[in-house]
Parts: C-alpha cells; sequence; structure tokens
C-alpha cells in the first residue's frame, strides 16, 4: 500500500489583521500555517509544531482539522502570535508583530524520532539562531530531510546564522531582495552538491539553484488581492511535490501556481477550501483523450509491445564489469543529435563510424563502447572532471576524423561538471546502484541521487535519468529490481513527441504554435515546455490505460522513429496503430536547444 508522505512544519499560525484599500479584515495568518495549509491542500500529511491557542478561534479550527497532528505548547487567545498588515498602493507594510509564543517554542518539544518524516521545514521563527538550534537538533533526532526559509530582517540581523541554517539545509526557501541581501548578485548563488535553492521574485521569475546551475521558471499570471504568505505558499506547495518524488523545477512550477491562486483572495481562503488543488494546463497544447484510449488499447492487444534489453553490438556485452559505468557516462551525452539553419531545423546527425552510417544516439553508444574497449579508466569521475575538449574530440571522431556533434561544448562541460559532482559526493556508480538496490524504494533512490548530479539533476521532466533507470532494470544482468509499485516515469526526447503530434495523442490548440511546428522553426522554452509536459501527461495516461509497461510502450515509441523518421515520407503500413492513429504525418517535434534530450 502506499504511504501517504509526511511533512513536519517547526512554526505555526497568526491571527492577522489585515488593512485593505476599503476594508479591515481578521484572519489567520503566519509562515507556518500557510506552509503547513498549502502542503496539506497538495495531498500530504502535515504535522505542525507550533503554540496552540486555548480556547481555539473558529478561525483557527479550519487550520487544526486539516492537521494530522498540531503539537506545541497551549496559550491564551492574548498570547497568541499576531500580526497587523496594511497593503495600500502595492505596498505591504507590518504595523504590528506579536511573535513571543513562538520565540518560546524549545528543542525539547520536538518529538523524540523525526525520521518517521519525509521532510521537516523550519521557518524562521523569528531568530536565525533559535532556527538552527531545532535544524540542528532535527539532525540528531534522524531528520531524513531539511527545509528552510529566512526573512530579510532577520538576514539584516544576523547573516551569519542565516548561512549556517542554509549550509545544514537540503532545501531553502527566499525571495530575491533575501538572496541578495545574502549573496550579492543573483548570478552569484550556488549551492553545494546535492543542495537546492528557490528564489521568488514576485510576478517575475522563479529561480532554482541546484550546485553551478540556474533554472528560472515564470510565475503564472494573476490577480493580486493578499500577497501575504505568497512565498511561503510556494514552499508548502513545492515540499508536498518533492516528497512526492518530483523534480525540483516541476515542483516548482506546482508551487508558484498554487500561490498565484491563493494570492486571488485574502488570508488562505484558497488553502482552506474544498476545491481541488489546481493542476498545470497549457492554452496552446490539449491532450486528446480519445486517441489515447485507441491508441492504448491498440498496443494493449500486441504481444510484439515488449521491454528491450539493451543487448546490441553497439552497447557493453552482458557481464562486462565496466557496463554500469558506461552507461551513466553515455546516457548523460543523449542529447541535441540535429543540426538547424537560419532558426530552423536542418538534419539529424548522422555520419560513418566504424565503417556504418550512424544515427545520434547509436553513434553515440557506439563512440563510448569503442573508448570503453580501450580505456576503461576514461568512465571514472577524475577523468571526466579533468577532462580536455582534444579528449573528448577524439572519441566522437568520425571515420573522416570529422566531429559530427552539433553542440560539442555542451558535451565538454558535463563530462566535467558530472565528475565534478560525483566527486564531491564521493561516490561511484556502482556504489549508487548498490545503495538504491539495498533500499526499500530503489527506483527512487537512484532518481533522488541522479537529482544531484550533472547531466542529469537539469531536466524537470528527467528523461535521461529515468532512461538510465530503464537500462539497469531491462538489461540481462538486471543491475537495479524496482520496488514494490515502482515503474520508470515517462522518457519523454523530441522522438516521443513527434509520435504524440503525429498520432493525435496531444494537439496543437495556437495556430501560429503549429504553424512554427510544421516550418520546423526553433521555438522559445516556454513553447516547448507546453508541447513537452502535455506530451508526459499524455503518455502517462497511455501507459496505465493499455496495461502495458513503461517499458514497452517506450520502445515502441522509440523504434517508431525509424517508420514515422524526421527527413522522409512516413511509412504508415508498417506501424501496428495505423488504423486508430492520426496520421498527421506533416507534424514535426519542438525545435529547441537543450541538454535534456
Amino acid at each position: 500500500m502506499h504511504k501517504t508522505p509526511h511533512l513536519l512544519i517547526i512554526g505555526g499560525a497568526s491571527l492577522d489583521t489585515l488593512h485593505f484599500k476599503n476594508e479591515t479584515v481578521l484572519s489567520v495568518g503566519g509562515a507556518g500555517m500557510y506552509t503547513a495549509m498549502a502542503a496539506r491542500k497538495s495531498g500530504v500529511e502535515v504535522t505542525m509544531l507550533s503554540p496552540k491557542m486555548n480556547p481555539e478561534s473558529k478561525l483557527l479550527t479550519p487550520v487544526s482539522d486539516s492537521l494530522t497532528r498540531w503539537i506545541g505548547p497551549k496559550v491564551s487567545p492574548e498570547e497568541f502570535p499576531n500580526f497587523e498588515i496594511t497593503y495600500m498602493g502595492n505596498k505591504t507594510e507590518y504595523l504590528n508583530i506579536f511573535l513571543d509564543a513562538e520565540s518560546a517554542l524549545s528543542i525539547e518539544m520536538l518529538p523524540q524520532d523525526l525520521s518517521i518524516f519525509d521532510l521537516i521545514h523550519v521557518v524562521p521563527l523569528s531568530h536565525a539562531e533559535k532556527q538552527l538550534s531545532f535544524i540542528q537538533e532535527c539532525i540528531i533526532r534522524g531528520a531524513k530531510k531539511i527545509s528552510a526559509g529566512t526573512g530579510l530582517f532577520i538576514v539584516k540581523a544576523q547573516l551569519s546564522a542565516v548561512k549556517e541554517v542554509i549550509e545544514l539545509s537540503d532545501l531553502f526557501f527566499m525571495n530575491r531582495t533575501e538572496s541578495e541581501a545574502i549573496y550579492g548578485d543573483i548570478n552569484n548563488v550556488t549551492t553545494k552538491t546535492g543542495k537546492v535553492l528557490f528564489i521568488t521574485d514576485g510576478p517575475n521569475d522563479v529561480t532554482i539553484v541546484q550546485g553551478n546551475t540556474r533554472s528560472n521558471i515564470p510565475s503564472p499570471s494573476t490577480k493580486e488581492v493578499d500577497p501575504t504568505g505568497a512565498g511561503d505558499t510556494f514552499c508548502g506547495a513545492t515540499l508536498s511535490q518533492i516528497i512526492n518524488n518530483n523534480h525540483p523545477i516541476a515542483s516548482a512550477r506546482y508551487g508558484a501556481l498554487l500561490a498565484s491562486k491563493m494570492i486571488e483572495n485574502i488570508g488562505p481562503t484558497e488553502l482552506l477550501s474544498k476545491s481541488p488543488a489546481p493542476f498545470i494546463q497549457h492554452q496552446s497544447v490539449a491532450i486528446n483523450e480519445k486517441r489515447i484510449h485507441l491508441i492504448a488499447e491498440s498496443l494493449s492487444k500486441n504481444n510484439d509491445v515488449a521491454p528491450f534489453n539493451f543487448m546490441v553490438s553497439d552497447l557493453p556485452n552482458e557481464n562486462d564489469s565496466s557496463a554500469i559505468d558506461y552507461f551513466f557516462i553515455t546516457t548523460l551525452h543523449q542529447f541535441g543529435f540535429w543540426y538547424s539553419i537560419n532558426d530552423t531545423y536542418s538534419e539529424p546527425m548522422i555520419a560513418l563510424l566504424d565503417g556504418t552510417l550512424k544515427k545520434g544516439s547509436d553513434y553515440l553508444w557506439r563512440s563510448f563502447l569503442n573508448i570503453l574497449e580501450k580505456d576503461v579508466t576514461f568512465f571514472t569521475a577524475e577523468r571526466q572532471a579533468n577532462i580536455t575538449p582534444n579528449e573528448l574530440m577524439e572519441i566522437f571522431y568520425s571515420d573522416d576524423r570529422q566531429n559530427p556533434m552539433p553542440t560539442f561544448s555542451s558535451h565538454v562541460e558535463l563530462c566535467q561538471q558530472y565528475g565534478q559532482d560525483m566527486l564531491t559526493l564521493g561516490l561511484t556508480p556502482n556504489q549508487i546502484v548498490d545503495d538504491a538496490q539495498s533500499s526499500s524504494n530503489p527506483l527512487q533512490t537512484l532518481i533522488s541521487y541522479l537529482d544531484q548530479i550533472s547531466g542529469y539533476k537539469e531536466d524537470p521532466l528527467r528523461k535521461k535519468s529515468n532512461l538510465l533507470a530503464l537500462i539497469l532494470n531491462q538489461r540481462p544482468e538486471r543491475f537495479l529490481q524496482f520496488g514494490v509499485n515502482e515503474q520508470v516515469p515517462p522518457i519523454i526526447d523530441y522522438h516521443v513527441m513527434r509520435s504524440c503530434l503525429r498520432m493525435g495523442l496531444i494537439e496543437i490548440t495556437d495556430k501560429k504554435l503549429k504553424q512554427d511546428i510544421l516550418d520546423r522553426r526553433i521555438l522559445t522554452s516556454d513553447q516547448e515546455w507546453a508541447i513537452r509536459h502535455t506530451a508526459h501527461l499524455a503518455f502517462e495516461k497511455l501507459v496505465e490505460i493499455s496495461g502495458k509497461s513503461l517499458g514497452a510502450v517506450d520502445i515502441f515509441f522509440f523504434e517508431a522513429r525509424k517508420r514515422c523518421p524526421e527527413m522522409t515520407i512516413p511509412e504508415c503500413e508498417k506501424c501496428s496503430v495505423e488504423l486508430v492513429c492520426a496520421q498527421k504525418k506533416e507534424l514535426f517535434q519542438p525545435v529547441y536547444r537543450t541538454t535534456f534530450y
């Protein structure tokens, strides 16, 4: 049975007086409350450690009813934390802050065994030293993962303590003003390998920092009524996704969406309502449910749709002792096998290697197999961290001594960054796989490791991570056997997106975007994300309805690249879903440069 993730929030609720232009409202508030209710709205269990009002105000009842547990000292209504806030001229001003009861929280109030929680989030608690002491004690008591946030007045008063909090936290949340007070220019922000920072900027982008990698996602448009608690709502919603094993960037997209809905109301009205949690939708691309069912039914009846064992001549032999090292390195280079001219797709990468014309990934597999047979030490972290362009170019050379890789510099950078991250973690691929296999959730554990490693950690849909997991699982050696109910998520690359569009599983509803696809023009990141994310959702439904494994459906789509290629007329008569396919042969995949696929 699937266990619902459980979050512990240290820090709690307040009763706030809110002054708007035409009215004054009494509302429940508090950083811990917004974080907790956002997480609860998103489907996880939440325990909150904070002062409890006794007797309880009716305003607090929906909060206490939503929590799995509310632990902490009982205080009178007069002692309960409260804020007085005014919103005038798009400016938020705190007229009064009373947090004495929250300041009285002590580490002795913590549950003895914190390993029962999937993650623990510690709000600022008005004092960075107190926040730090709670985090230190949480680690002693077995916390699996620590998250924290801060406030500008705390940063200004206790900068060194805030930096210690960041140092001990796995995840850290702040806004742009706070980040600039800590780091200066936002472009200077980095984290240690394995840690993630989230930086919100009001209606502007959200920045996600993973090591030296920075990603930006847009904040959804909204009609702001009450901005208080937006950052904490983003935090709670994002954490809810992370402890459900979603990627930090994908989690942040959901967090930004819920925060945008929350601020359209006064206080936590949206978070406490009975309405379902929002989900990400795209106005320009839509799922075709009818077509998904038709294709799924066809696949379910096809016994030839079966998993691939990744045993071909371009891959290591069975029981090769270096196979895991090979797959870790080679899979992270599975991207970008195409050329462009004048902002338009030109042709796929095809080159002569060992006397045979090879395309894209097949060329890559063989290139690395050749070096594996000559020098297994090439695949160590030390060699990767210190690789030179000339050394890598030698591996990629075709038979006529040309380097066909369209974005060669990206391959060099990922080698170096991968090696550096692996050295920092102090791990080898074999150790990661062994640790994953010995855990209760091998697939989840593997993906969690890959989320910390360059070449894998950047993609919110984890294409290369999912592909590596599938390889390790489906090779004859069964390097990684998944746990009960574990299944690899969809592996969405440009071949899959092209098939989804041509089969009619997803449809482009925006005329300009459709024309750009027909013309094979390079798209914007937002356009590409709308298509790719929708394809991901459609693929999930297809796997579920067909009853086939993800691996089986994935290899069907991957092999479709031969029947339904980029540059020649599709051979529909060779495809088993010909009769139920929309046969939109003129459509193409999103043309977009990325190291994700």
